[in-house]
């Protein structure tokens, strides 16, 4: 099965199932669906940062400061945030992500729900090569630095800045 026949839940304005389609479907057509975004910290607190791969259905070549992706037909936020995690960054018996809040996100093409999510990776990482093409470990004040200067996923940036104000205002570490 290739990602673009993965089947999802498509949901309502509300974050309701109201049908199911596959992924390449949903995303030609526009249908919301679910998505997680997982902040990965290293050891040391750097943040885990990934260019996509070019052969990626939506945003390809993108980089990103979130390992995350689209939750499954059936699959709760929860389980397809440790299931992603854990594929982009290669690693197994991560612990379970924290949930934070939940977002939707829409530009002309997208449409989407999206739960943010923070986990701690203190294992080596080895990077799904169908997902990431480059990674690297940076320091908030390093990425702040690079937002600018890359073309970045526009869900995940837009994550970024919601992440970054819900920690603003004192509702998270």
């Amino acid at each position: 099965m290739t990602p673009s026949d993965e089947i999802l839940d498509i949901v309502d304005e509300n974050d309701v199932v109201v049908g199911q389609a596959p992924r390449g479907e949903a995303t030609a057509r526009g249908l919301r669906h679910r998505c997680v975004f997982i902040e990965a910290r290293d050891a040391e607190g750097r943040l885990f940062v990934h260019r996509r791969t070019p052969g990626k259905l939506v945003f390809p070549s993108h980089y990103d400061m979130f390992v995350g992706g689209v939750v499954g037909a059936g699959e709760s936020y929860d389980e397809a945030a440790l299931r992603e995690a854990e594929e982009e960054l290669g690693v197994s018996g991560l612990p379970r992500p924290e949930p934070l809040f939940k977002f939707r996100y829409e530009d002309a093409g997208h449409s989407w729900w999206s739960y943010i999510y923070q986990v701690r990776c203190e294992l080596p990482v080895n990077p799904q090569v169908e997902e990431v093409a480059w990674h690297t470990f940076l320091t908030d004040d390093e990425l702040a630095r690079q937002i600018g200067d890359r073309e970045w996923v526009p869900d995940g940036l837009e994550a970024y800045h919601r992440l970054r104000a819900f920690r603003a205002a004192g509702t998270a570490s």
